[in-house]
């Protein structure tokens, strides 16, 4: 079989990274060619005509023209299809056991998407508590399956994998929320594995700088390329580049910045 796989992709998106990762530990950068969407402009119609009118990226696209769709389908597909031992646990229990970590990311990830976009300075104690509870689940699974150690299992796997993305992510509830996670044997477990998985080297195609900027607009509850009221500039443009803008201001709940104090104008 020769070319390559494509993938469809926001360059900063967490579902795109997860496939980065995957990538990175086994070697196979050189396996998928990434194609840039910029969201904040309408879908090419040569891309519609692929995912059948679908815009939720990434989309891959196999060697033989086939289209994959959701991220955690495509991770899986091409964790089994490169070359190489595979990420996931060979052993049927233990990779039963990391499905049902991975089961417990979409919950997760939507307790933190809601919370950054929450307008309401009222409900913020409520989605708070929301992803508080997620985490002390995690914890609760980890401490259960593996409590001494420091990821699910020995290394760095698929679960680490999947959930890396969106520590990553969430460091704009840091930022914009002041979020931190509490201490106590409630998160202790899940603190380190969090924190390992951030720090580990194949996760570093993102920066807390690069996400707090480009994601400002979530903060102001404009999700995938859309605008804010009184803004004309998406904060996902690719020019101006991030790293020339100025840090947004904090406090969501004030209202949006202008383009010109974002840096997203001249």
């Amino acid at each position: 079989m020769t070319g390559r796989h494509i993938v469809y992709h926001i360059p900063v998106c967490p579902f795109s990274q997860r496939l980065e990762i995957l990538l990175a530990l086994r070697g196979q950068q050189d396996a998928v060619e990434f194609r840039v969407v910029d969201i904040t402009k309408p879908r090419d119609p040569e891309l519609l005509a692929k995912t059948r009118g679908t815009t939720a990226l990434p989309v891959l696209e196999t060697r033989d023209g086939r289209i994959l769709k959701e991220s955690l389908v495509i991770l899986r597909y091409l964790d089994e299809a490169l070359e190489g031992p595979m990420l996931r646990r060979s052993d049927p229990l233990e990779h039963a056991i990391e499905s049902m970590l991975i089961a417990r990311e979409g919950p997760f990830t939507m307790a933190g998407y809601l919370f950054v976009m929450n307008q309401d300075r009222a409900r913020r104690g409520e989605h708070l508590d929301n992803l508080l509870a997620l985490y002390r689940d995690i914890n609760d699974f980890l401490t259960d399956r593996n409590p001494k150690g420091t990821y699910l299992f020995e290394d760095f796997g698929l679960a680490e994998a999947v959930f890396a993305p969106m520590f990553k992510r969430f460091w704009f509830l840091d930022y914009y929320e002041d979020f931190e996670l509490p201490r106590g044997t409630d998160y202790e477990r899940v603190r380190i594995w969090r924190d390992a998985c951030m720090a580990h080297p194949s996760t570093h195609q993102v920066t807390e700088e690069q996400i707090v900027k480009l994601y400002y607009d979530y903060a102001l509850g404009a999700g995938n390329g859309a605008l804010p009221e009184g803004r004309n500039v998406s904060s996902f443009v690719f020019e101006p580049s991030w790293q020339s803008r100025p840090m947004p201001p904090k406090d969501k709940y004030a209202g949006s910045a202008t383009d010109r104090d974002l840096g997203l104008v001249a």
